[in-house]
């Protein structure tokens, strides 16, 4: 169920007119009258890799800066969305690009299960659509994601399908398409030969940075990954996330991904730190001074 580069390419085409994003001040002409505390993405990053412990065959290449670092989604609470223009969006402006047939079909299933007071747009017939390149995706509508409940709804705003799997009980990973659950973390595919002559398939995982978007990405008005106002998870993403490692890694991989993580906080995050989680402890650590 991974995010392949035939997908993503599907999400570029909306995303034009690169230009260079980044640092810890506005970029010229901004939306935005504050600034925008972004971190440069130019960083040193710590990597661990280890072989499947399920699959010989596989070796696991795992982003330990990004997994250990304080991400978290602040939809509602202080998200300013990818556009401007649609802050309450998040980053569902432009709907969800299916992986597969399966994707969709579960999707669609789950949709099935919402109700009038669980989705904004219930009694819609119509829930997905196709791109321009002909790859299938969830619906647009009124400019942002059919399953997209808008502010001022009863049951409140966000993704009816988050809603639905908390109200159920049951992890986003069943409920959400593949895209919505992965990001930010993103699992990339390499064939890598040895000098021995065998081959193996390397699996990373990591973060999903504006450059994964493509050139596009560096467009975005806001974008939360390297931004220190979304550096304020209770938990480090490797355990706030866990169910979504899980299902790109499996109960075995990411049991070792735990202990290597535990390692390192042991370590305390050293060494190479994400520095928006730097960041944003500074900031906090700055504002309990202040109010001691």
């Amino acid at each position: 169920m991974s995010i392949d580069d035939q997908q993503v390419d599907r999400v570029r085409s909306h995303i034009q007119n690169a230009k260079p994003h980044g640092g810890d001040a506005t970029p010229k002409g901004s939306p935005y009258a504050d600034p925008v505390p972004e971190v440069n993405l130019d960083f040193p990053r710590t990597w661990v890799e280890f072989t499947d412990p399920v699959d010989a065959d596989q070796v696991f290449r795992l982003d330990l800066t990004w997994l250990t670092s304080n991400w978290s989604c602040i939809f509602g609470s202080g998200c300013k969305g990818i556009y401007a223009e649609r802050p309450d969006d998040g980053c569902c402006t432009l709907g969800a690009h299916f992986s597969d047939k399966d994707d969709e079909k579960r999707v669609k299933k789950w949709a099935d299960k919402l109700g009038p007071d669980d989705w904004q747009f219930y009694g819609t017939k119509r829930v997905t659509e196709k791109d321009e390149d002909g790859g299938r995706k969830t619906r647009v509508v009124d400019g942002a994601c059919v399953f997209l409940n808008r502010p001022g709804f009863p049951s409140g705003g966000g993704c009816s399908l988050h809603q639905l799997a908390l109200k159920r009980g049951v992890s986003i990973v069943k409920t959400k398409p593949d895209v919505c659950w992965q990001l930010p973390i993103r699992r990339t595919y390499r064939n890598v030969d040895r000098p021995d002559g065998t081959d193996y398939l390397e699996i990373s995982i990591g973060e999903y940075e504006r450059a994964g978007w493509g050139p596009g990405g560096h467009d975005l008005d806001w974008y939360c990954t390297a931004n220190t106002e979304a550096h304020v998870g209770k938990d480090p993403v490797y355990i706030s996330n866990r169910d979504e490692l899980v299902e790109l890694m499996g109960e075995a991989a990411y049991a070792e991904l735990v202990s290597h993580c535990e390692q390192r906080l042991a370590a305390k995050n050293l060494p190479a730190p994400h520095p928006a989680t730097v960041k944003a402890e500074a900031k906090a650590a700055k504002t309990r001074t202040k109010r001691g």
